[in-house]
């Protein structure tokens, strides 16, 4: 993928955050709010959002499937492009911050084949933060390289989210982890966690959720930037193992290790 491709995908991403997302940020009523699931919100910006992506995205490469989060959710049936060549779209990553008025969240697009993500895009919507990497190329920010750095604490740091754990896994983390990691809360934004582990903010994290739309191209950045992002056992992140649970991310392959070893069994 040539640089043109990069350049039009951030133009279409910051062309929707100006045009759909931001112009609605604070200023959303109750009737555009609703809840997918316990703790999972969805506004009707979500939706918009999604359709003029997906418009975009088929002028770019209209031959592969669009496998949007919110279209998905309506028919789950397009989850079978996941396996296939496919566009992966989150139209509003960190639903639950932006319908609450707060930072962060952004848009996360991802470029996939038989599984695999090949490309992804990850725009911060407010600072209009642009990171994108293709497999085997690295990782950029703002068009820069970049390099993944850990925040050289000690202890390191850990962003660990309890909300979906249940009570015995709660339980092991502090047991297992709090002796070792400064634990901090994660800011429920894919879009915004995954660049923190590689600029140098957070060291590691733990993921129960791991569905494509969030963590594809967070993945695929964090590995091409020297970082290591991995199931728990060591495995490849597929994209089209969604209902697989657990994921690790850390700013090094060696503080990966360690709190794979140590988060065990979580």
């Amino acid at each position: 993928m040539n640089n043109s491709k990069h350049r039009e995908i951030h133009d279409l991403m910051a062309l929707v955050s100006q045009r759909v997302i931001l112009p609605r940020f604070q200023n959303l009523k109750t009737g555009e709010i609703a809840e997918k699931a316990a703790d999972d919100l969805v506004t009707v910006v979500d939706h918009e959002a999604e359709a003029m992506l997906a418009e975009g995205l088929a002028r770019i490469d209209g031959s592969i499937a669009i496998v949007g989060e919110e279209a998905a959710h309506d028919d789950p049936a397009i989850l079978r492009h996941l396996s296939a060549d496919c566009w992966i779209v989150d139209p509003i990553d960190g639903t639950h911050n932006f319908a609450h008025g707060k930072p962060p969240f952004g848009i996360i697009i991802a470029q996939a084949s038989g599984g695999v993500c090949h490309a992804g895009w990850i725009y911060d919507c407010l600072s209009g933060r642009f990171c994108h990497a293709q497999r085997g190329n690295g990782a950029f920010v703002d068009g820069e390289p970049v390099a993944a750095q850990t925040t050289g604490e000690d202890p390191p740091v850990a962003a660990i989210s309890r909300l979906f754990l249940n009570e015995e896994q709660r339980a092991m983390v502090d047991a297992r982890l709090a002796p070792f990691y400064r634990l901090v809360d994660i800011p429920r934004c894919a879009a915004e966690q995954y660049p923190r582990l590689a600029l140098g903010q957070n060291d590691v994290s733990s993921f129960q959720r791991t569905l494509a739309w969030d963590h594809a191209a967070g993945v695929l950045w964090l590995n091409e930037a020297g970082g290591k992002a991995a199931r728990f056992d060591g495995s490849a992140y597929r994209v089209d193992e969604e209902d697989k649970p657990g994921l690790i991310g850390a700013s090094s392959p060696a503080l990966w290790d360690q709190f794979a070893e140590r988060a065990l069994g979580l």
